[in-house]
C-alpha cells in the first residue's frame, strides 16, 4: 500500500469528529508531512483509534490505545502529536509538552505537530514561541491546511497583543478559506477594536450562517450590533449568550453593561 495512502483513515477521522464550532481550538492530526516507507499498521490503527476517543472526549481510551501505537513504532509521529493533545486536555502539561517536542523531533517538518505545540503554547501565554511553531508549520511547502496555523497564528498574535500581525494572519487565512471560522471571527473582533462596526457585523454574520457561534463570537456579534444601533439583533445575540454560555467571561460583562470589554478568541 502507498505509505501516504495509509495516512488517510487517520485524516478522515479526524475530519468527521472535530464539529468545531467558532472560537474552538483548531487541530491538526493530517501527517503528510512526513511519509515513510512503511507504515507500522498497528501503529497506525492505534492512532485512529486512539483520535477517535480523543474526539469524543474518552481520554483514558485515547491514552490506552496511543501508547499501544507508541510502542508499535516508537517513530510514528501522529502518535506522538496526539499524546500531546490528550495530555494538554488533561492539564498534564509536561507530559504534553514532552510528546509534542518528540513528535517534530522524528519529523522537524512535522507541520501538525507544530501548529499543535503552538497552539499549546500559546494558550499557556508562551506566544512568542508559539508563533515560531506556526511559523514552522507554514514553511513546509506539502502542508495541507495552512489556513489552520495562520488562524491560530491570528488569534496568538491578538493574545499578544499585536493587532497588525494578528490582521495580517487572518487576512491570510481567509485568503485561502474564506469561511474559516477562527479567521473570520478574528478580523470582527479586530474590527470591532478599530470601529469598523458594519465589517465586523457582516463577518458574524458569515460566521452565523456556517456554524454555530461560540460566546466570543456572540459578544463580538453583541457590541457591533450595539454601535450600529440594531437593538433587535444586539438583543438577539445577548439572548444567546446568556442562555448557552451563563459561565463565560462575556456573559458576565453583557449583565453589568461592560461593552467595552475585549476577550481572546482561542
Amino acid at each position: 500500500m502507498n505509505a501516504r495512502l495509509a495516512w488517510l483513515p487517520l485524516v478522515l477521522l479526524l475530519a468527521g469528529c472535530t464539529g468545531l464550532r467558532t472560537g474552538d481550538r483548531v487541530e491538526d492530526v493530517n501527517p503528510e508531512a512526513r511519509v515513510p516507507k512503511e507504515v507500522n499498521q498497528k501503529a497506525r490503527i492505534h492512532t485512529e483509534l486512539g483520535a477517535g476517543y480523543y474526539s469524543q472526549g474518552k481520554y483514558g481510551f485515547a491514552m490506552q490505545n496511543l501508547n499501544i501505537a507508541r510502542e508499535a513504532d516508537p517513530n510514528y509521529p501522529p502518535a506522538y502529536n496526539m499524546l500531546g493533545l490528550v495530555h494538554g486536555e488533561l492539564r498534564e502539561d509536561r507530559q504534553a509538552e514532552e510528546n509534542f517536542r518528540r513528535a517534530i523531533e522524528i519529523s522537524p517538518r512535522y507541520s501538525e505537530g507544530h501548529n499543535n505545540y503552538g497552539l499549546f503554547l500559546c494558550k499557556r501565554k508562551r506566544v512568542d514561541e508559539a508563533l515560531k511553531h506556526f511559523e514552522a508549520a507554514l514553511a513546509n511547502p506539502l502542508y495541507e491546511t495552512p489556513e489552520r496555523a495562520l488562524a491560530n497564528a491570528g488569534a496568538c498574535a491578538l493574545e499578544k497583543p499585536d493587532p497588525a500581525a494578528a490582521e495580517m494572519y487572518f487576512a491570510r487565512a481567509l485568503k485561502r478559506s474564506p469561511n474559516h471560522p477562527i479567521a473570520l471571527l478574528g478580523m470582527a473582533e479586530i474590527n470591532v477594536r478599530n470601529g469598523r462596526w458594519l465589517a465586523a457585523r457582516l463577518q458574524i454574520r458569515q460566521l452565523g450562517d456556517a456554524s454555530v457561534l461560540s460566546a466570543p463570537a456572540l459578544w463580538v456579534g453583541v457590541r457591533a450590533e450595539r454601535h450600529m444601533g440594531d437593538r433587535e439583533a444586539e438583543a438577539h445575540y445577548g439572548a444567546q449568550l446568556r442562555r448557552r454560555f451563563p459561565e463565560a467571561l462575556q456573559t458576565q460583562w453583557l449583565l453589568t453593561g461592560q461593552y467595552d470589554q475585549v476577550g481572546g478568541i482561542l
